[in-house]
């Protein structure tokens, strides 16, 4: 993956999340995909902490907004791997989150791994 690329998708992907604009944020993601978060559970969506579709994601993200109406992320760092990056950023309730994207070949998340600390962030 080019630097550009990686930057282009971070930007895009915090400035969606912070629009709270559902159809901007689901774009960046692929009809069939694995996303693993801990908040799936969290927030009652399912039990096993994982996503396999695009109908169900868009529920899940649905669900996010409205328990969290005052969301805001902020960017701090990305990091690019082959396929893959990285976004490290502060997300709800002032939590310092990771997330892994791996990507197919038209820039579509296709695995996402989010995890986040139990601290606040001192940013």
């Amino acid at each position: 993956m080019e630097m550009n690329t990686a930057k282009i998708f971070a930007e895009e992907w915090i400035t969606a999340w912070n629009s709270h604009d559902l159809e901007k944020i689901i774009t960046h993601y692929a009809d069939e995909l694995e996303f693993y978060s801990p908040f799936i559970h969290a927030l009652k969506f399912n039990d096993l902490g994982v996503i396999k579709n695009i109908a169900d994601l868009r529920k899940y993200f649905e669900i996010g907004l409205k328990t969290y109406p005052d969301l805001h992320f902020k960017l701090h760092n990305y990091f690019v791997g082959l396929n893959t990056i990285v976004l490290y950023y502060t997300s709800v309730s002032g939590r310092i989150a990771s997330e892994v994207f791996e990507l197919n070949e038209l820039g579509k998340a296709v695995k996402v791994y989010c995890n986040y600390t139990t601290e606040l962030s001192k940013y």
